[in-house]
C-alpha cells in the first residue's frame, strides 16, 4: 500500500510500505476512504513531539471500511463502515471506565499516527476496533464523518464542556481554526450572551462570522475592552500559540474559566502575579471521544453545520499538497482539507 511517512523535522514521503496485519485479536484493518490533516500533525512535522519515531505513518482521523477483524472483535465486522476514532480506547482500564479513553492505560490514548501507524494511508490497523470505531449512517457523508473522529468532540469535551459554557455567558475563542470554529459551532447550543472571535487572520475571522461568531475581531480594541471591564465568562484557547494563552488570561473576568484546546509545541508563560486574585479556573485535555456518538445525532439532524468547516478536498496520493495548503491556511484559506480515496 502507499502511506504518507515521517522521515524526522521537515521530512515526508508518500511511500510503498508494507501493508498492515492483525497483530491482537482486539483489532482491525479498515480501508481509509477519506482522511484529513491536523494541525498536531503540522507539530509533528516540525519536530515538535518527539515521541514520533522516523518511520512512522501520520495521521489519526479516518473514515473507511472495516476489511478485517480479529477474532474478539465482535461490534464490527467486514463490511462495516466506521468512524475511527483518534484516541483508542481499550475499554476495560479505569480511566475508559471514567469515560477518559485520552489517558487509557492499557496501550490505547493517542497512538494513531504518533506511537504507532496512523491514517494518512490506504490501509490502517485500528487497535481495539470495538471502542475505537463509531458506525457511520449511510445518510452521514464521510466528509461529514470525518470531523467526529477529532474535531467535535475536541470541541465539545475540551473547550465547550470543560469551559463550562452556560446560557448568558460572553465567550471568546482565541483561533479561528478549524477546531476553533468548531468551538463557536457547539457553544452556540448552549445559548451563550455573545461569541468573539479573534484570529490574526482577517479569512479566519470572516469564517467566525459565517458560523455563527456574534463578533469577529483581531486581537485589540475588544480585548482591551474585555480586559480594562467585565471580561468574558468563559475564554477558549484554540490557536495553539503562547501569545494566543496569553491573551487568553487578560481576557477572562474574576472567576471565569479558559479551557485550553490549542497543542502547545513551546513554553507557555502563566502569569500568576496577575491571576492568582481571579480566582480564574484553567483546564488543559487529551480528547477523549466519548462524545462522538451524541454528536453524530447532532450533526445528523442538522443542528451542527460542520459542512462549512470542509474547505479543500484532495485524493490521497496528493497528501503533500494537501499539507502544504494546509499549513498556509491563514492565507490559503484552508480549514479543513478533506483526502479522499481514488
Amino acid at each position: 500500500m502507499h502511506a504518507l511517512v515521517y522521515h524526522g523535522p521537515e521530512q515526508i514521503s508518500w511511500d510503498t510500505v508494507p501493508d498492515p496485519a492483525i497483530e491482537r485479536p482486539t483489532d482491525a484493518i479498515v480501508r481509509v476512504d477519506a482522511t484529513t490533516v491536523c494541525g498536531t500533525d503540522l507539530h509533528i512535522l516540525r519536530g515538535e513531539l518527539r515521541e514520533v519515531k522516523t518511520g512512522t505513518i501520520l495521521g489519526h482521523e479516518a473514515v473507511g471500511e472495516v476489511i478485517e477483524a480479529g477474532s474478539d472483535v465482535h461490534d464490527v465486522r467486514p463490511g462495516d463502515q466506521v468512524i475511527v476514532s483518534s484516541v483508542s480506547a481499550c475499554g476495560h482500564c479505569r480511566a475508559c471506565r471514567d469515560a477518559m479513553p485520552g489517558q487509557c492505560r492499557r496501550g490505547g490514548g493517542w497512538i494513531l499516527g504518533n506511537l504507532i501507524n496512523g491514517t494518512q494511508a490506504e490501509l490502517v490497523r485500528v487497535p481495539f476496533a470495538d471502542y475505537s470505531t463509531h458506525r457511520r449512517p449511510w445518510d452521514l457523508p464521510p466528509g461529514d464523518a470525518l470531523l467526529l473522529a477529532e474535531v467535535l468532540p475536541t470541541a465539545y469535551e475540551v473547550g465547550v464542556r470543560n469551559g463550562h459554557v452556560c446560557p448568558g455567558d460572553t465567550v471568546v475563542v482565541v483561533g479561528a481554526g478549524p477546531v476553533g470554529l468548531a468551538t463557536v459551532i457547539i457553544a452556540r447550543l448552549y445559548s451563550p450572551r455573545r461569541i468573539i472571535g479573534v484570529d490574526l487572520s482577517t479569512a479566519r475571522l470572516k469564517a467566525a462570522a459565517r458560523v455563527g461568531a456574534d463578533a469577529a475581531e483581531l486581537p485589540g480594541r475588544m480585548i482591551a475592552e474585555l480586559a480594562e471591564g467585565p471580561g468574558a465568562d468563559v475564554v477558549i484557547e484554540a490557536s495553539g500559540e503562547p501569545n494566543g494563552f496569553v491573551l487568553c488570561t487578560r481576557a477572562v473576568r474574576a472567576g471565569g474559566h479558559i479551557a485550553n484546546i490549542g497543542t502547545h509545541g513551546k513554553p507557555v508563560p502563566l502569569h500568576l502575579e496577575a491571576l492568582w486574585r481571579k480566582n480564574v479556573t484553567i483546564t488543559t485535555g487529551q480528547v477523549n471521544t466519548s462524545s462522538t456518538p451524541w454528536l453524530l445525532e447532532l450533526v445528523r439532524d442538522g443542528h451542527l453545520p460542520v459542512s462549512l468547516l470542509i474547505t479543500h478536498n484532495f485524493t490521497l496520493d496528493r497528501i503533500q499538497d494537501a499539507y502544504d495548503v494546509f499549513s498556509r491556511g491563514t492565507t490559503t484559506g484552508a480549514l479543513k482539507v478533506v483526502l479522499h480515496r481514488e
